[in-house]
């Protein structure tokens, strides 16, 4: 990109783009936000107003087309992705979608074919990739902490929401055709996405889902099991109606001279246990914790340094929740 300054425009303003991301786009040197969209004009108007953004639109194609945005921010539900994502790298414009990348593993391919076609760069917001937390794990097992990784395991529960009581207005991420699924397709491909990035692609994968509260017609828990391209193999479990002394959010990375636990939302310390005992290692995360992502975005559109936290990767963790969930 030739621009010295790239120039987001917002597709969706809700609260992801409020505490996790929005303040770092503007934030970044080199990086403005001069246009925002919603469908509620009211929303979209006072979303800027508050923010300093010049310009507000309802109407995605609209933004896509403004002259000033040079690069488009998806921040909508999933089961839009695709079709912002194609109709922005059509217009030449480079994409940043939210996580998940789309609904399903084919809509993924279909937005990667129109940025290999076009040759605009996407990326998907896989952020902890970038986090000094995930990347202090990651350190801890290259450097051989636990000597070799024979084994992982993902456990995660939660109770319901109480949003899940109100089947008269059920929020989105439990409604299959706009989330993909139910929460596993919504929180589980940040716990796949890391684990990928520090193992390796997961070439097999399988497993079962159920739902055992009957809140929504979605899945609410789910077993699963997999293997990376090393052989390294794992196995995972979820359950989003767990009562609340079940809560749990732990990976376990298992090797032969001891084990790494750590967590991937709460960002609890990280365990290391090894023959010298348990030792927790704090780490602190920046304030909005896509920040060190979106620089990495950036400096990749002014040709600094790549990102490789594109539509390529983020596919293959579609890939996996799909089979998981015996979508393919």
């Amino acid at each position: 990109m030739s621009e010295k300054i790239i120039k987001w425009g917002f597709i969706g303003c809700g609260e992801v783009t409020k505490y996790k991301s929005g303040p770092a786009f503007q934030k970044i040197e080199h990086s403005e936000v001069v246009a925002v969209m919603s469908r509620d004009i009211s929303k979209a108007k006072a979303y800027a107003k508050e923010r300093g953004i010049a310009k507000w639109y309802n109407d995605a194609q609209e933004l896509i087309n403004d002259e000033d945005v040079n690069a488009v921010y998806i921040a909508t539900p999933p089961s839009s992705h695709a079709t912002y994502a194609i109709m922005s790298m059509k217009a030449g414009k480079p994409v940043y979608i939210e996580k998940p990348m789309a609904v399903t593993y084919e809509e993924c391919c279909r937005i990667n074919r129109i940025s290999q076609e076009t040759g605009i760069p996407c990326f998907v917001a896989y952020y902890r990739r970038y986090l000094p937390y995930f990347l202090k794990v990651k350190s801890l097992v290259e450097e051989g902490a636990i000597g070799n990784v024979i084994n992982i395991q993902i456990r995660f529960a939660q109770p319901p929401r109480d949003l899940d009581y109100n089947k008269e207005n059920l929020p989105w991420r439990v409604q299959p055709d706009i989330a993909g699924g139910g929460y596993f397709y919504d929180l589980a491909p940040h716990q796949i996405d890391i684990l990928q990035d520090m193992f390796g692609y997961i070439l097999e994968a399988n497993g079962y889902k159920s739902n055992r509260g009957g809140l929504y017609s979605a899945e609410d828990t789910l077993s699963a099991c997999f293997q990376f391209d090393s052989g390294l193999v794992g196995s995972g479990s979820w359950c989003f109606v767990a009562h609340e002394s079940a809560r749990e959010d732990r990976i376990e990375i298992i090797g032969d001279k001891g084990m790494i636990c750590f967590s991937v939302f709460t960002y609890d310390p990280i365990a290391l246990h090894t023959e010298r005992g348990r030792e927790e290692i704090p780490v602190e995360n920046p304030i909005y914790v896509q920040q060190p992502l979106i620089q990495a975005v950036v400096d990749h559109l002014l040709g600094k340094s790549i990102c490789n936290c594109d539509g390529e990767s983020a596919t293959l963790t579609n890939w996996v929740m799909d089979k998981i969930l015996n979508k393919i």
